[in-house]
This record gives C-alpha cells, sequence and structure tokens, in this order.
C-alpha cells in the first residue's frame, strides 16, 4: 500500500510541476512550483520512512550518476557556507539555489528506483494539455472578459502555467523531439497510432510556434519581456571569479550573481537598451552560472556529471538511446546558452532518472542492497526517529518561509485596497516569518519610511511631542531594516542605493542623514562602479546641499558613462548654471534638447526649449549668436532636476548613532 501511494505521489509530482501555480505569493508561478516540489519530496521521503518503520529493511539500488549528483550537491553547498553572503536566500533561489536542487536530486532518486511504464503515457498527457493551453492564450480568449481581481492575471498576454514564455518555450521544444521519435517509431501497419502520434507532434509543433513568434518579432525589440542578460557580459563575470583562489574555487555564493554582474559592467551596456537594468539575477547561460557560484568544484562536479550521461549513453547496447542522446544533447544546449531556471532543471534531473531506469542487455541489472534490521531493532527505530525529525524539521522552515511570501502577497493587497494597515502587518508579518529575504525587508523599509513622511507632512505647529516620537520610531524602523538588506549582502549595489534613498527622505528631518546619503551612495557607487543613476543620485544631493562642485563632478561623470541620458545632461546644465557658467550650461542644455524627440518627448521638450532661451538671457551678446540647438535622435528619459525632500522637521530629529550607515 504504502509503495502505491508513493508512486502516485511521485507520478503526480512529476505530472503536476509545469502545471502548478496559486495566487497567494508576489510571484505566482516558480515560487509556488519551488514549494510544491519541495513539500512532494519531503511527503515521499516521509511515506519512506514509514515504510521503513513497517518492513523494518532499508534497500538501495545504487546507479551510475547516483555519487555525481551529490558530488554537486556538495559543491553548492560549499559555496554557501563559504562563499554565499545571504546563505537563507542562497538555499531558497527558485533559478538556482540549494533547495530547489536538492528537491530535484530526491524526485530523480526515486524515480530512478521506480517503475517506468506511465511514464511515457504522462509525457502524452502533459504534451496534449501544455499545448492546448499554449495555444488557447495566445489569442487571449479572456482578454474582453469581466474576472475577479483574484483572477486578472489570465487575462495577461503571454500567460501560462509553466512562468514564462522562454521556459514555456523549452518544455515544449523538449516535447517536439519526443513526438518527432514516436512518429519515427511508429508502427506504419498500426495506422491509427500513427496519425495519433502525428497529431500529437502538429499541436506540439504549432504550440513552440505561437510561443516563439511574440519572443522573435523584430518590431517589438525585447518582445513580451524577454531580457536576457548579455552573453558577453555573462563570460566576463565567470572569468571574473579567477581573480582570487578562493572564488576560483568555490565561486562567488549562490544568489550572488548581481553583484559579480555589475562589476563587469561596462561602457557598452549603457548604450543598451537593458541599461536602465542595474543588474541580473542570473547569468545568460546556466553552466556559466554554476562556474560563477560554485567555481571549479561545481563545474568539475556537473562536467563530470555530463560525461557519465553521455558514456552511459553512448553505449552501443543501451535500449532507446537514441532518443535520450537526442534530449540530453538538446537540454544540454539549452544549460550552455540560456539562463538557469527550475523548469530547466526540472527537465534535466527527469532525464537523468529515465536513463537510469534504462536495461542493458550485456550490463547486469544493478543489484539492490537489501538490510534487514528486523533483529535491530534501536538501530531502526533510530533511523526512522532521526528520518522523522529532519522531515519535521524541514517542513517547519519550508513552511515558515511559504508563509512569509503568503503575508507579502497579501501586503501587496493591501496597497491595492489602500489600506496601509493591511500593507505593514502583512509586511511585519513576513519580516517575522523570514528576515533573510531581503525583498521583504527592502519594501518594509520603505512603509516605515511613509508612515514618517505621512506624518511630517502635518503643519508644523501641529505636530505634538507624541508625533515626533512616532515619527523618530518610523525613521529609525526605516533605517533599520535598510541596513538590514545591506548587511544580509553587502555586495549588491541595490541594497546600499535603497539605503541611501532612506536617509534622502529624512535628510531635512533628522541630524546626520545628509553625511549617511552621501556615505551610501558612495558604497552603491563602489558596488556599481559603471551605473550612470547612481552618480546622478549623488550630484543630486549635493545639489540640493547647494555644493555645486561636487554636483558637477557627480553629473560630469554620469555623462562620461551614459552621455546619451537626457537626465543627466539636463542636471549638469542645471548645476553649471548654479555656479554661473552660463556658457557651459547653454551647452549642456543644447545637448538635452538634441537628444529628445520633439513629438515623443513633446513636454519636456518645450520645458527645456523654454528654459534654453532663459540661459541664453544670460550670455554675454557675443555668445549669443553662436548657440543653436542641433537635432538627434531621441534617447528619452525623464527630466528630473534634484530638489530636497518636502519633509521638515524642526528641529531636526537626533537619531542614535546606531543609525548610520557605518554603524554595526
Amino acid at each position: 500500500m504504502i509503495q502505491k501511494v508513493t508512486s502516485f505521489t511521485l507520478y503526480f509530482l512529476l505530472f503536476a510541476v509545469p502545471f502548478f501555480f496559486l495566487n497567494v505569493t508576489q510571484e505566482y508561478f516558480i515560487t509556488n512550483k519551488l514549494y510544491f516540489l519541495g513539500f512532494g519530496v519531503l511527503l515521499l521521503l516521509l511515506l519512506s520512512t514509514v515504510n521503513l518503520l513497517l518492513s523494518k529493511k532499508i534497500s538501495w539500488q545504487k546507479h551510475p550518476f547516483d555519487s555525481l549528483i551529490l558530488l554537486f550537491l556538495t559543491a553548492m553547498a560549499i559555496s554557501i557556507v563559504f562563499a554565499s553572503p545571504n546563505k537563507v536566500q542562497a538555499l531558497l533561489n527558485p533559478n538556482f539555489g540549494l533547495v530547489m536542487m536538492i528537491s530535484l536530486a530526491i524526485l530523480y532518486f526515486y524515480l530512478s528506483r521506480s517503475s517506468f511504464r506511465l511514464i511515457p503515457n504522462l509525457y502524452h498527457l502533459t504534451s496534449v494539455v501544455l499545448s492546448l493551453i499554449a495555444i488557447a492564450f495566445f489569442f487571449q480568449p479572456l482578454k474582453n472578459t469581466n474576472l475577479p481581481q483574484f483572477l486578472a492575471f489570465l487575462k495577461n498576454p503571454g500567460f501560462t502555467p509553466v512562468g514564462s514564455q522562454l521556459d514555456l518555450s523549452i518544455f515544449l521544444g523538449f516535447f517536439v523531439i519526443l513526438g518527432i521519435f514516436r512518429v519515427i517509431k511508429s508502427d506504419r501497419k498500426e495506422r491509427s497510432n500513427f496519425i495519433l502520434n502525428s497529431l500529437f507532434l502538429i499541436l506540439n509543433l504549432l504550440a513552440l510556434f505561437l510561443t516563439l513568434y511574440p519572443l522573435l518579432k523584430v518590431q517589438t525589440g525585447l518582445g513580451l519581456s524577454l531580457q536576457l542578460p548579455p552573453f558577453r557580459l555573462s563570460w566576463f563575470a565567470a572569468l571574473e571569479v579567477l581573480k582570487t583562489p578562493s572564488s576560483a574555487l568555490m565561486g562567488i555564493g549562490l544568489d550572488n550573481f548581481s553583484s559579480i554582474f555589475t562589476r563587469v559592467k561596462d561602457f557598452a551596456y549603457n548604450q543598451s537598451p537593458l541599461w536602465q537594468i542595474n543588474a541580473f539575477n542570473v547569468s545568460r547561460s546556466a553552466v556559466l552560472q554554476i562556474f560563477t557560484e560554485t567555481g571549479l568544484f561545481g563545474l568539475l562536479a556537473f562536467g563530470l556529471l555530463i560525461f557519465n550521461v553521455f558514456k552511459q549513453l553512448l553505449k552501443g547496447d543501451h535500449k532507446g538511446s537514441p532518443l535520450q542522446l537526442f534530449v540530453i544533447c538538446y537540454l544540454l544546449f539549452v544549460i550552455l546558452f540560456f539562463p538557469s531556471s527550475l523548469i530547466v532543471w526540472f527537465l534535466f534531473f527527469v532525464m537523468l532518472g529515465l536513463i537510469n531506469q534504462t536495461p542493458t542487455d550485456q550490463t547486469p541489472k544493478l543489484g539492490v542492497s537489501t538490510i534487514d534490521l528486523t533483529n535491530l531493532t534501536p538501530i531502526y527505530l533510530g533511523t526512522a526517529v532521526v528520518s522523522f525529525l529532519l522531515i519535521t524539521a524541514s517542513g517547519y522552515f519550508l513552511g515558515r518561509s511559504y508563509a512569509s511570501e503568503y503575508y507579502f502577497k497579501k501586503s501587496i493587497d493591501g496597497v491595492v485596497a489602500n489600506s496601509a494597515k493591511q500593507v505593514y502587518d502583512n509586511q511585519r508579518q513576513a519580516v517575522i516569518f523570514n528576515p533573510y529575504i531581503e525583498r521583504f525587508r527592502s519594501n518594509f523599509a520603505q512603509t516605515n519610511l511613509l508612515i514618517a513622511n505621512n506624518l511630517a507632512q502635518k503643519d508644523p505647529k501641529n505636530i505634538t511631542e507624541q508625533d515626533r516620537q512616532t515619527i523618530t520610531q518610523a525613521i529609525q524602523a526605516a533605517i533599520a531594516e535598510g541596513k538590514a538588506v545591506v548587511s544580509l549582502n553587502s555586495q549588491k549595489a541595490d541594497g546600499w542605493q535603497n539605503l541611501a534613498s532612506i536617509y534622502l527622505n529624512v535628510i531635512n528631518a533628522a541630524q546626520g542623514a545628509d553625511a549617511w546619503t552621501i556615505s551610501s551612495y558612495q558604497r552603491a557607487i563602489l558596488a556599481d562602479p559603471q551605473n550612470p543613476t547612481y552618480r546622478v543620485g549623488l550630484g543630486g544631493v549635493y545639489y540640493s546641499l547647494k555644493k555645486y562642485d561636487d554636483a558637477l563632478k557627480f553629473f560630469e561623470q554620469a555623462i562620461s558613462l551614459k552621455p546619451d541620458w537626457p537626465n543627466a545632461n539636463y542636471n549638469y546644465a542645471w548645476a553649471n548654471f548654479q555656479k554661473t557658467n552660463y556658457p557651459q550650461a547653454v551647452n549642456a542644455m543644447q545637448n538635452v534638447l538634441s537628444l529628445l524627440d520633439p513629438k515623443l518627448n513633446k513636454a519636456d521638450y518645450e520645458k527645456v526649449q523654454k528654459e534654453l532661451d532663459e540661459f541664453k538671457k544670460m550670455l554675454p551678446k557675443e555668445e549669443k549668436e553662436a548657440t543653436k540647438p542641433s537635432n538627434s535622435e531621441d534617447k528619452s528619459g525623464a527630466l528630473n532636476l534634484p530638489t530636497p525632500p518636502t519633509t521638515q522637521i524642526s528641529p531636526k530629529l537626533a537619531l542614535p548613532k546606531e543609525a548610520s550607515p557605518e554603524a554595526k
């Protein structure tokens, strides 16, 4: 009975993972697949433990890939322990995290030791259902329907239960290869079987074409928001780890790719359409991500695994190897040239399990080792107790993590409902359940800051001592949460920029906030030296403090990093104007005008033209005729002149030394 329940659970996981999603977390698809998979393998382990108690026997069947998969997992674990700054987030990363990989490895161990008679039927069912969904939602059948708010996501272009259009394309490509082999191997004498397999293949091909079409449309540039990190920079990031012995061996740590990506960004990236994306969390290639985050140890372990897979498949006596060989080659191509994702690794580990299931004619079947513990009661009871404890502990921590995702989603619902209490309470609960997720702490910091700003907007005459205490507490909480983010991973520039924005918002309300803002921006620039937005932000701080020489320096640096950014030139023009450098101010404002399209940016264009005319009035007469605007292609970008925050409290709040960015 236990064996039947275990088999059913295994097959249900194999079928349900691609389709499973819930709208109870911020991200509906991959996040829920990760936890569904995690709880599913814990259930498999629980069933095996119960079976141990009933049978009092431990059975184990060794397969060729077992030790290499364990070696790969060990390399990932070592990378987390010795290199990952935020170890909990590295465990829970849904694209390349240890929880995901361990769950898939456990799935592999069960699959490779189970009957495979139902697998072809699962392939048929999954491919048909997924293809029909892909075809149906390509035409957006629910676009004009009135759906409840919690189902509104079904109207989004490119909806797929798999998660992303890229993952869906990879999945459908997998089914197309299987379909081609089914058609080739179909017995022509059984015409109905041949026709049915051909129809399945046509259905898969149609779904694949409709999925790829919006991704490859030239006129839409990036299609359905398919924004992949440049392969060139992913390669540079991998080479960067070789600069120190420790990172070369163990990598930079899981969930830390974005920190090294910001270090290898260059001038060419700032000229690309992706420049406003500060960093990517995944490499363009899953193999390069393995190398970057787990180092030579992880890459060697994965390479040995791939080598043994091909060694096993290229045995001449291996039945069914042509199909499996083509599928593995396809998955290896995907791993080499596309980002790491749960779906890709799911397909990879499932195939490893199926390869191990295939018997050979000349090689004897791998024996099953069985240990009878009937007369060793303390051992089998102790083993069962340890197993129960590990499963319970894993389920508890996994449950807390999922609960934190649930509460964070409820806080987002509070934003939609315009309920500040719902936002605050649920974000607080999310942080309590899992204080190691950076986006939870970052958003909670902004919520506390919003509370402080709302109270400070009152007429200064009406601000009571109680209000001042509440504002002080809210500001301190915002700063504490912002500092928590950078303490979780001080290598990420976004955390420092978030902390700088918190200090900036209270610069007129708290003593010392100006110096702390500058310090935080400097740390962000050190972590992301090629980012022009941080330099404009820091220049804006100096501008609002009327330190125009310092402001000019950073605005000029921003322009050197991205010459075609109108906002950097605009701020540079005004800083020169404040310094009475009128010729430079006019030239800079003319550059702004040349970077704006009068049709696409009409309001900004008219604003700049008016300000340019005012600037010209300050020029000496002999220079006025020489300044004429030129026209160029539009590089767009909102024009924002740095202004001090409106929140002002007098006298300023005295915050403790612990509020400074350097304080631990």
